[in-house]
Parts: structure tokens; C-alpha cells; sequence
């Protein structure tokens, strides 16, 4: 029976090249693609997630495993047939108005989508009725919103707003992230999370996904 978990640990490990012949072998043993992405892949992406949020990996090695990750995604697109990968979910995500901050908002982007997730990132500087223009079109199960500094942090109070006043703010999470935020802050304005790192974020999502 194959072992998924070696394919997860030469990702946490950021070994390429044994990622790359484990999937090889997956395929040659007749492993569907999708379980090769879902239990080795995505799992091996969760372990990253939180070992970065134990602080037992660090930003640059995860940039790495995610980047293998994608990679390992381009080898096993032709099998994965015309379903693709399985989305975990939808997700919009922005720097708000007046924020150009983008740093921590695309590792997020970037360990959601290595995670599974359906990633429409919005970039920075995005006014409410933007955001709430991507919730009507997209339908997303969650709205991530980041900002880097104190002065935008009430973008994330407006944006929020703008949602409830729209009627969609009972169709989707949202989440809220960046250096000055906090969990008490998330409260107060009406998010339904807050997540300090991106390792967390993922980990956030996925315990609030409503499918969960």
C-alpha cells in the first residue's frame, strides 16, 4: 500500500527531487492523481502550515514547499483529467484601501491555494464596494482581509459593513489578518476570525469552512 506520509515529509523536508519521485512512483503504482494530491500533497501543505505556526519552519522554506508543491501540481495536471484538483473551498482576499502592504497577504494567498483552496486575490488598496463586488460575483465561502497598518485598519470596519449592508454578510466568513490586528479587534468590527501568520490562516479557514 502506498505511504502518502513519505510524500508530505519530503515536502516539509523542501526535497524536490524525492517529492518529484514519489509522485512518479504513485503514478507507475496506478495511484489516482487526486488522492496523490489530496492525501499527500495538500496533507504534507497542512503539516507546513502548522509547523510554521509552532515556529519549527520559517517564511523562506515555506515559500520553498509551496513552490515545490506547485510544481508537483504541473507534473500531475495530464492525470488529473478534466475535474482537475478538488477545490476546498472558495476564498477572495485583499490589502485594504489605502494599504499597499502585500508581503504576509501573499504568502496567505499563496498557502491557500497550495492547500487546495480556489484563491481569487484581489491585491492591495481595495476599496469595500470592490470587495463586496467579488463576493456577488464570486460567491466565495470566505473574504480574508489584510492591512499592515493602524491608520487602515477601519477599511477592515467599512469593508465589513459594506458586506452586511449588501445582504451577503450571512453567505460568507470573513477573516481578518495583519501585523496591528488582533483577535479582540476581529471581534469588535464583526469578522468571524482572525489569524496572526499564514500557517494559521489556512488552519483558521479550514476549521471554519462550512462544510467542515
Amino acid at each position: 500500500m502506498f505511504d502518502y506520509k513519505q510524500i508530505g515529509s519530503a515536502l516539509i523536508a523542501c526535497d524536490q527531487n524525492q517529492v518529484m519521485e514519489l509522485i512518479n512512483n504513485a503514478l507507475n503504482e496506478k495511484i489516482p492523481a487526486q488522492e496523490i494530491v489530496s492525501k499527500g500533497l495538500i496533507a504534507g501543505m497542512d503539516a507546513v502550515g502548522e509547523k510554521m505556526q509552532k515556529m519549527e519552519m520559517y517564511i523562506p522554506e515555506v515559500l520553498v514547499a509551496a513552490k515545490i508543491m506547485t510544481a508537483a501540481l504541473e507534473v500531475l495536471k495530464p492525470n488529473l483529467g478534466a475535474t482537475g484538483i478538488k477545490s476546498q473551498g472558495t476564498v477572495v482576499i485583499g490589502t485594504v484601501k489605502g494599504d499597499l502592504h502585500d508581503i504576509g497577504k501573499n504568502l496567505v494567498s499563496l498557502m491557500l491555494k497550495s492547500s487546495g483552496m480556489n484563491v481569487h486575490d484581489l491585491g492591495v488598496n481595495v476599496t469595500p464596494e470592490n470587495f463586496v463586488l467579488k463576493v456577488k460575483e464570486l460567491q466565495p465561502d470566505f473574504l480574508c482581509l489584510s492591512a499592515l497598518l493602524t491608520t487602515t485598519m477601519p477599511m477592515m470596519k467599512a469593508t465589513v459593513q459594506a458586506v452586511k449592508e449588501s445582504g451577503l454578510r450571512d453567505k460568507v466568513k470573513i477573516m481578518v489578518g495583519g501585523a496591528p490586528v488582533s483577535n479582540e479587534f476581529a471581534k469588535q468590527i464583526g469578522a468571524d476570525g482572525y489569524a496572526e501568520d499564514a500557517g494559521v490562516a489556512v488552519k483558521r479557514i479550514k476549521e471554519l469552512m462550512p462544510s467542515a
